[in-house]
């Protein structure tokens, strides 16, 4: 199975959303969460993608590994949740991928996100839903996906 690299922004369980700033050379607060909320999984980018939003494309990379923004996991694609948001007045695509971490023990035996149970799956869609609402964002065709689709899309992201 091919493997990418995936830079960490934000680690897991943290209520503030990390960026990279270019011009300072580390890593900056973008926003905090809501009361409540925090990032399930590590959330990070991949570099040399551009996404229709403008941004990296987005990962939510699965390990039990205590991460901080700036490390690079080789990781594993698993599958994607499909979106579209609104952008500037159009629809836009802005898919988040889902990958596992290769030197995973937990979590070695997920190699398709239709491995983890219904229920925690709706869970994660529901993460991104309201993730999306923080930033005043609706989300439509809320969807996942995997196999080769996800690999296809996540090519014609590559500059």
């Amino acid at each position: 199975m091919r493997t990418t690299t995936i830079i960490v922004e934000t680690p897991r369980h943290t209520a503030g959303k990390y960026v990279f700033d270019p011009v300072a050379q580390c890593y900056r607060l973008k926003k905090i969460l809501p009361l409540g909320m925090y990032f399930p999984y590590d959330f990070g980018i991949i570099e040399n993608t551009h996404a229709e939003d403008g941004d990296p494309a987005d990962v939510m990379i699965i390990t039990e590994c205590i991460t901080y923004p700036g490390v690079r996991i080789l990781c594993r694609m698993i599958g994607a949740l499909e979106t579209q948001q609104k952008q500037e007045g159009k629809m836009i695509r802005n898919d988040r991928y889902i990958m596992v971490a290769e030197d995973s023990l937990v979590f070695a035996h997920i190699r398709d996100i239709r491995d983890f149970s219904r229920k925690h799956n709706q869970e994660l869609k529901e993460f991104f839903i309201n993730y999306a609402r923080v930033e005043d964002k609706d989300l439509k065709s809320v969807r996942f996906v995997t196999g080769t689709k996800v690999q296809k899309s996540l090519e014609k992201l590559i500059r």
